[in-house]
C-alpha cells in the first residue's frame, strides 16, 4: 500500500471515529450535542422578578434561571458557559424551532397546541392563575369578588378575559404592555388587582412584601415545562432526569424559597416528572 493511500485511510478512519464520538454524545442540532461542546444557549424571561429577571448590572436571577443552571450542570455545562437569550411569550416556539436556543425555561405552560411545534421536558412546576392585590386590601378574596373592581393584565393575554367571563362579569378590564406596568398601576391605585400565573405574581410580591400580596386562591391548574426541539428524545430524557434530581435533592425547594419566600406565596408540592 502506497504512503498516499495509507494517509487517506488514516484520515477516513479518523473521520469515522469523530462521527462516532459525536453520535455518542448527541447530534449537533440537539441539546446534548451543544452540551458536549461545553456550552448552551437558554431562553428565559428577562422581566419577571423571582422567575426570570435580568438585573441592571446584567446578572440573571429567578427560579427559572436556577432550574436552567441546574439542568445545564447535570448536562456537564457550567453556569459561566450559558448564553442567556430573552424569550418573550410570542417568540418561544420560533426560538426553539430555528435553533436560536437549545432549550427554553420561561414560565412556559405545557399545552397541546405548543406540543405540535416543540417537545417539553418536565414538568418542573405546577402553576395556577391567581390575583395580586395591595397588602391592605381585604375586599378581594378570589375572582368572584372582582365585580366593580379594575382588573389588570397584559395586552393579548386571555387571563383577565377568563376572569370576567367565568367569575366576575362586572369587572373592568385594564391592559398594559407588561406585567410590571400592571404592578405599577396597582401600587398607584389605578387598578385593584393584577391576574396571571401565581408564581409570576409572587415574584412581584417578593419585591414589595410590605405593599403587595398574592391572594393565594388559584383558580386554574397548569404545568410549566422546559421547551426543546421536537424529536430530541435523548435530550428530553436527560433533562427529565436533571429535574427529578433537583426535586429529590432539595435544590428545587431551596430555589423557590430563595426567590419567592418573602412574598408569602404558598409554594406548591413538586410535580411528578413525566415518565417517558
Amino acid at each position: 500500500m502506497s504512503l498516499r493511500v495509507t494517509r487517506l485511510v488514516a484520515v477516513a478512519l479518523a473521520a469515522v471515529a469523530a462521527l462516532s464520538a459525536c453520535g455518542s454524545s448527541g447530534a449537533p442540532d440537539t441539546v446534548l450535542g451543544s452540551a458536549s461542546d461545553g456550552k448552551l444557549t437558554v431562553g428565559i424571561r428577562f422581566d419577571q422578578p423571582g422567575v426570570g429577571f435580568r438585573t441592571l448590572n446584567g446578572d440573571y436571577r429567578g427560579f427559572d434561571v436556577d432550574v436552567a443552571r441546574y439542568v445545564a450542570q447535570e448536562l456537564g455545562v457550567s453556569a459561566d458557559r450559558i448564553e442567556w437569550k430573552e424569550a418573550e411569550p410570542a417568540d418561544r416556539e420560533k426560538l426553539i424551532t430555528s435553533g436560536q436556543v437549545d432549550f427554553v425555561v420561561a414560565a412556559y405552560t405545557i399545552n397541546d397546541k405548543r406540543k405540535q411545534q416543540v417537545d417539553f421536558a418536565g414538568p418542573y412546576f405546577s402553576v395556577g392563575q391567581d390575583l395580586l392585590v395591595r397588602q391592605t386590601d381585604t375586599s378581594i378574596t378570589g375572582p368572584q369578588s372582582l365585580n366593580g373592581k379594575r382588573l389588570c393584565s397584559v395586552a393579548g393575554s386571555t387571563s383577565a378575559q377568563q376572569v370576567k367571563a367565568k367569575f366576575a362579569q362586572g369587572a373592568s378590564l385594564v391592559e398594559y404592555g407588561r406585567y410590571s406596568d400592571c404592578v405599577t398601576a396597582l401600587l398607584a391605585n389605578i387598578v385593584d388587582a393584577v391576574t396571571t400565573d401565581d408564581v409570576i405574581l409572587a415574584g412581584y410580591a417578593a419585591q414589595n412584601p410590605e405593599l403587595l400580596k398574592v391572594v393565594n386562591q388559584p383558580f386554574t391548574k397548569d404545568s410549566y415545562g422546559i421547551g426543546l426541539r421536537k424529536g430530541d428524545q435523548d435530550s428530553r430524557v436527560k433533562i427529565d432526569d436533571a429535574v427529578q434530581k433537583m426535586i429529590s435533592s432539595g435544590a428545587w425547594q431551596q430555589a423557590l424559597q430563595t426567590n419567592l419566600g418573602k412574598s408569602g406565596y404558598k409554594i406548591p408540592d413538586p410535580p411528578k416528572v413525566t415518565e417517558r
